[in-house]
């Protein structure tokens, strides 16, 4: 006989229609603003050309595909890069997406409203993923532990 199994166990493994739209959405809105932003700095030297004539700084590229963990999943983003063919090097550095950010603000201020609620520290884990879905990683015990220490830090000053 086979065991009955609850509805949330289910559902855990799948992700429902709105969700997947409104993650696509917000990439696609990403990317956008990830072109305004470059396009924005390549303006900013539009002016400025080499001794051939060719513009100075141009794209080149991105960066590898990288997730960030937002309130609805995991996003996956891809920033541009930029060289420049003469002079300084000039680098490009999104305002959305700055360099080794793994998670959104909020998501990182859920984790210690979840502690402080009395969420315990082994069991961040399965409510992150209650919340966020079944791609919440990186969101585990140790980083709770991480962010215990420092507030203990900051409370100490």
């Amino acid at each position: 006989m086979q065991e009955c199994t609850k509805p949330e166990q289910e559902d855990r493994g799948r992700t429902d229609a709105l969700t997947e739209l409104i993650r696509s959405g917000a990439q696609q809105l990403l990317a956008q603003a990830l072109k305004a932003e470059v396009a924005d700095l390549l303006a900013t030297y539009a002016d400025q050309s080499t001794e051939q004539g060719h513009a100075r700084v141009v794209l080149s590229g991105h960066h590898p595909k990288r997730h960030i963990q937002t309130g609805i999943g995991p996003v996956t983003v891809q920033v541009p890069k930029v060289r420049s063919r003469q002079g300084d090097p000039v680098t490009f550095q999104s305002a959305l997406v700055p360099p080794y950010v793994r998670k959104t603000a909020s998501l990182e201020a859920a984790i210690p409203w979840l502690y402080l609620k009395g969420i315990s520290t082994g069991e961040m884990q399965p409510a992150l993923e209650a919340l966020v879905g079944p791609e919440a990683k990186g969101l585990s015990a140790s980083t709770v532990a991480r962010l215990k220490q420092s507030w203990r830090e900051e409370y100490t000053i």
